[in-house]
């Protein structure tokens, strides 16, 4: 084990990234620990941070880890690995408290334990799979692709080739990620395999792509609903699942408040005859 770090990780100069990654993955379990604490109102844990009453969320402290680590470990140079690697752990941790919260960010209001929240939590699941594939040196699309077609290909044909490739899978991505298949387009632009299939199966129901494309075609659409049941729900639930050991179960959403009654019309006044004005006799009812 150590000597598949030192050649895959230390050698390879992905020590800063491992570390980066170390960071996150901690900084973000222990943020959710720290906030099921206070929402559990545990005596001894310390509680959220009011300096004259005011809430200073976690994304605050996030954002100036990130600006320390991300300044200092770019001011420094390559030689001082270890001190590199110690900041982009600081930075990794910055990054986790500011993501714990992007539903926050992303809503401006305070939704952080409502089920928008769980936004949060995907948008963390998503950072650490992209930084754990570029750690395993799975490289994105177009990274090599020019490159390695040159190697075969000398002159402008490569780099026509390269390019043709790299807009081609870029193309993929766009058509998986309208079809509503989110984490399919995000690991595909990594795997490219992913984004063929995901481009070439039906969309999701209510994704962009099915209301362009099957609004005249409701047979597509009630396949797509069909395997949206069947197949798509039961792994968002497990999803949920997931989310919910690791951050936590969301509130309950407030009862909608009943219509208020429309108060009773009042029977409309008579008009009060002008002053001095007679008024008009009675006359007898027809027999």
């Amino acid at each position: 084990m150590g000597r598949w770090f030192h050649d895959s990780i230390v050698e390879t100069g992905r020590l800063p990234l491992f570390c980066f990654f170390c960071g996150f993955v901690v900084g973000f379990l222990f943020i959710r620990f720290s906030v099921r604490m206070i929402r559990a109102q545990v005596r001894w844990w310390p509680g959220n941070v009011t300096p004259g009453g005011t809430h200073i969320h976690h994304a605050v402290f996030g954002v100036v880890f990130m600006l320390l680590g991300g300044v200092i470990g770019l001011a420094l140079p390559d030689n001082l690995v270890g001190w590199r690697a110690g900041f982009a752990a600081l930075f990794g941790i910055g990054a986790a408290l500011v993501l714990d919260e992007f539903a926050l960010i992303l809503h401006l209001d305070d939704v952080y334990w409502a089920k928008a929240g769980r936004t949060s939590i995907d948008a963390v699941f998503a950072a650490i799979a992209v930084t754990g594939l570029i750690l395993l040196r799975v490289t994105p699309i177009g990274v090599s692709d020019v490159s390695d077609a040159r190697a075969l290909y000398p002159g402008l044909g490569g780099w026509l080739i390269g390019a043709g490739y790299t807009l081609f899978n870029l193309a993929l991505v766009v058509i998986t990620l309208l079809k509503g298949k989110i984490w399919t387009g995000l690991v595909g632009i990594f795997i490219p395999l992913l984004t063929i299939i995901g481009a070439i199966r039906l969309s999701r129901p209510d994704a962009p792509w099915a209301r362009w494309r099957y609004g005249r075609r409701p047979r597509k659409q009630r396949r797509a609903r069909r395997r949206e049941e069947r197949i798509r729900k039961p792994l968002i639930r497990a999803k949920i699942a997931v989310q919910e050991f690791v951050s936590g179960k969301p509130d309950a959403d407030p009862p909608e408040p009943e219509p208020a009654a429309e108060p009773a019309a009042e029977p409309a006044a008579e008009a009060a005859p002008p002053p001095g004005a007679e008024a008009e006799p009675e006359r007898p009812h027809d027999r």
